[in-house]
């Protein structure tokens, strides 16, 4: 096979610029087609002429109220104390958008007018006087004849298409919607809807791609899966190019056996970059084949997603004329530490809240692969090649992905992990569609460092003090013994050793770790369920150095559950629910508690009243108790607050 390595980390601008001259060299065009469309098809389009009124609008003097039309002058001196009487023939009456009568400047209000008959009709009583043209709208007030109403480039909205009308507009010249063929490669692809085996993969890809095409306003579609072959995957680019104005092609742009993207890129036309200084996105392929860019992406699908913005999308705004994709950013303070490898762009998902006042961002999982890191993305952070990442607490601008209001009527919680949160997520926006709960998954310890440094509401906690064998409460006295807090108990809940189906090792407790040499998966430093292991380990004397896996970590319960699903861990510690959500079985270790930690004046923020409303209804704790190894007896009631006496554990 022919070696396919990345030509070099180029630096994204420059790749952008390389990209552009291939593409120019083989001809691909520069702007798409234009065609005419009617108005009411113009919506989302591009002009690609100047539009200019054929007329003016309105078209003459017109009544802006319903009223009588009077000439100005005939109505000086009249007041409240000096009403003045218009006679018959002297005014006439008038509708919204009717002609100005000849002779007649100004409208009076139906309601500011009082009538009286006489013998010759009806006289008018007025108690004010009025300007010329008042209440009138002027010949040309909202465009006039020959008047610039929209530029070349200009991308056209529902507002857009009516003043054209009322300039006198059937049709526009637009640009050609661009085409975007969608290519996906590889020998493990199976079409959606298809079971995958376990070395297969659903082709996701192709559906986000296209659709991320289809809302830049571009007609997408998408060709058979492709396999592993350099001749069937060059002759889909080929009949591709031929009537696409951007051909993407999935996978295959790394340097593996089987990346040939590269390659037949290279054979086909001209390759201008492999490797761009992007993080995720760093194998993009860039080049073109017969008059067509094409652009290879990655096959993990947040590399995808982000290089389909960063490098499709500015050049289909370019083919129409348009302008580039623009995001509103705000300033956020950043919840935890965010490192980032000097040299690489890097785009970093997060969720955002306010807290006090102030935007906080979340880092969520950074891995390419984790597709649902996108879709609970509340923003983008993009830390330049030059910046070696950010401190916690550091001030960031942030790209948004949902509006400020949304943000706002956000509940940050930060700190350990548990399904009942999720469960009331979704309950909370069942309800109340503007509510979001978003939680961020740092372990027990991580929130309450966040609640301290004031960027979240709430913070999620079941850490165990070995020395007093209390939940929570030393700690809270540890590191913030001068804030006013409270406690609200959230659940009591069931720890134990998650183990396959049918405990194939016939596992009794925390011993048989060391006594039969078991495989663990276990749970991040400063997490509850960590240090929980930790405590009960050491009052049984065993080393955790002795236990094999003791250094792997995962940052939740399901994710401990999903390595012991898949084999490859013979056990791990975490919630009941979690080993149900897996089949898989349970051996009780612990009952602890579960509390959400917040300030307590915080305890009457309006936007935590839905919350607490939630945790009381009965329903809501039925729904906990189905997951399985729930008690709710306490669920909803604040067990603390700072200066009180606490209660028992």
């Amino acid at each position: 096979m022919q070696d396919s390595p990345f030509i070099s980390d180029v630096p994204a601008e420059s790749a952008i610029q390389a990209w552009r001259r291939a593409c120019l060299s083989h001809g691909c065009a520069e702007r798409t087609d234009t065609v005419t469309v009617a108005l009411a098809d113009a919506v989302g389009r591009v002009t690609a002429e100047p539009v200019w009124a054929n007329r003016s609008s309105p078209v003459g003097d017109v009544a802006a109220m319903d009223g009588i039309a009077v000439r100005a002058r005939d109505t000086h001196g009249a007041s409240e104390t000096t009403p003045l009487w218009l006679a018959p023939g002297s005014y006439e009456v008038v509708d919204t958008g009717d002609p100005m009568p000849e002779q007649r400047d100004a409208v009076i209000m139906r309601e500011h007018v009082h009538y009286v008959a006489s013998g010759s009709g009806e006289s008018a009583e007025i108690l004010a006087a009025v300007p010329p043209y008042h209440n009138v709208r002027s010949i040309g007030e909202d465009v006039s004849a020959g008047e610039l109403l929209l530029p070349e480039g200009h991308r056209l909205r529902p507002v857009d298409v009516a003043a054209a009308a009322a300039a006198g507009a059937t049709e526009l010249t637009v640009r050609r919607t661009p085409r975007v063929a969608v290519i996906p490669t590889g020998d493990e692809i199976v079409p959606i809807g298809s079971p995958p085996r376990q070395d297969e993969i659903v082709d996701t890809n192709s559906l986000m791609l296209a659709a991320q095409a289809r809302e830049a306003g571009c007609e997408a579609w998408t060709t058979a899966v492709q396999p592993d072959d350099t001749g069937r995957i060059g002759a889909a680019v080929r009949d591709a190019s031929a009537t696409a104005d951007l051909v993407i092609v999935i996978a295959g742009s790394s340097a593996g056996r089987d990346d040939y993207t590269a390659r037949v890129i290279s054979e086909q036309g001209t390759l201008a970059v492999h490797g761009v200084a992007v993080r995720p996105g760093h194998p993009v392929v860039l080049g073109a084949v017969d008059a067509a860019p094409v652009i290879g992406v990655p096959g993990y699908p947040v590399s995808a997603a982000l290089t389909f913005d960063i490098f499709a999308a500015p050049m289909l705004a370019e083919l129409e004329g348009a302008a580039p994709p623009h995001r509103p950013e705000t300033r956020a303070r950043l919840a935890r530490k965010l490192p980032s490898v000097v040299g690489m762009d890097d785009w970093v998902r997060v969720r955002l809240g306010s807290v006090g006042g102030t935007v906080v961002a979340t880092p969520l999982p950074r891995g390419a692969g984790v597709l649902t890191s996108l879709v609970r993305a509340d923003g983008l952070l993009f830390v330049p090649a030059a910046v070696e990442g950010h401190h916690p607490g550091e001030e960031v601008s942030v790209q948004l992905l949902r509006r400020y209001p949304e943000i706002e009527r956000t509940i940050v919680a930060i700190g350990s992990h548990d399904l009942v949160l999720d469960l009331a997520a979704n309950a909370l926006r069942s309800s109340d569609p503007t509510l979001t709960l978003a939680s961020s998954n740092v372990g027990s310890l991580g929130g309450l460092v966040a609640l301290r440094d004031g960027l979240c509401h709430i913070a999620g906690s079941h850490l165990l003090h070995p020395s007093t064998g209390e939940y929570t409460l030393p700690y809270l006295d540890e590191m913030m013994p001068d804030r006013e807090l409270a406690v609200v108990r959230l659940v009591h809940r069931d720890q134990g050793l998650l183990v396959p189906p049918g405990n194939p090792h016939g596992i009794t407790g925390l011993h048989d770790l060391v006594e039969r040499d078991l495989s663990y998966v276990n749970r991040q430093r400063g997490a509850g369920t960590r240090m929980l292991l930790d405590h009960e380990l050491h009052c049984r004397e065993i080393d955790p150095q002795r236990i094999s896996g003791y250094a792997r970590e995962e940052p939740t319960h399901l994710a401990v559950a999903a390595a012991v699903s898949a084999g490859r861990a013979d056990c791990g510690l975490g919630i009941l629910a979690a080993a149900r959500a897996f089949g898989l079985d349970f051996v009780p270790v612990a009952q602890e508690p579960y509390d959400l930690v917040l300030d307590a004046n915080t305890l009457d923020d309006p936007l935590l009243a839905p919350l607490w409303e939630l945790l009381d209804s009965p329903a809501f704790q039925a729904s906990i108790r189905e997951l399985g190894g729930y008690d709710t007896e306490e669920t909803g009631r604040v067990v603390h607050r700072s200066g009180r006496a606490r209660p028992a554990t």
